[in-house]
């Protein structure tokens, strides 16, 4: 697998305990939306026993100039270290990896379950749909427990605007503990409201992307609405 050294550019907040990180994207660098990669620290300040790499989806688009991955802000060594980075700190890179990818030659409607950090995969996918104005119809279910923890959330919210073929869903499981505003759906992703904004489940491509216990619970949902186990594509992530 290729490797790469390139620099942090900048980083940002995005939701409530997670950061988004812009990296200058290394000449031939080239990926398919939906892939990863995997991110080295060069000699840190400090290091722990989970080591000095992570992998992470790449939540930039394939046509953007910088790569970019957003992550929950854990108290770890990567994540101290990282997030204290100044602009033009080196950091090596392999990849790209994985193959959570929109498939060119299924014509069907794709729906993206995304749970939480889950979603990042999903944010490539979509700008790189609405930036190619892709002629297929993508739906994306966003659950989280408030609109504070929704990472990307009103750059998704506005991609129906962008272009017609993209759907936005959103989600809040705990709305009573929000302090904004939230008009969107509310409960848990399960097969009652897909079947209110899907019409006949079994016609989709399903792609779902979040924690284990989440991927697990909407795989079992989808099966049970007679969804094909070929038609169901999975990305989990695990907290690290």
């Amino acid at each position: 697998m290729p490797k790469y050294e390139t620099t942090l550019t900048r980083c940002e907040t995005v939701a409530e305990g997670t950061m988004a990180f812009h990296f200058a994207k290394p000449a031939g660098f080239k990926f398919t939306a939906g892939q990863s990669m995997n991110v080295s620290l060069i000699d840190p300040p400090e290091t722990d026993a989970k080591g000095n790499a992570r992998s992470f989806s790449i939540a930039s688009a394939p046509y953007e100039a910088e790569l970019m991955i957003a992550t929950r802000m854990r108290d770890t060594a990567f994540k101290r270290v990282l997030k204290s980075m100044p602009a033009g700190g080196r950091v090596s890179l392999r990849g790209p990896m994985g193959n959570f990818t929109l498939d060119g030659a299924d014509a069907r409607p794709a729906v993206f379950l995304a749970g939480g950090i889950g979603v990042t995969p999903f944010v490539s996918m979509l700008r790189d749909a609405a930036h190619s104005r892709l002629a297929r119809d993508l739906w994306l279910f966003y659950s989280n427990r408030r609109p504070e923890d929704a990472a990307f959330l009103e750059e998704l919210a506005a991609l129906p605007k962008r272009h017609s073929r993209c759907h936005f869903v959103g989600t809040m499981v705990e709305v009573a503990k929000s302090s904004r505003p939230w008009s969107g759906e509310t409960g848990f992703l399960d097969r009652t409201m897909l079947e209110r904004h899907l019409k006949g489940l079994a016609a989709y491509v399903y792609y779902t992307a979040g924690p284990p216990g989440l991927v697990e619970a909407m795989q079992k949902m989808l099966i049970g609405a007679g969804v094909a186990e070929d038609a169901i594509h999975t990305d989990e992530f695990f907290g690290y």
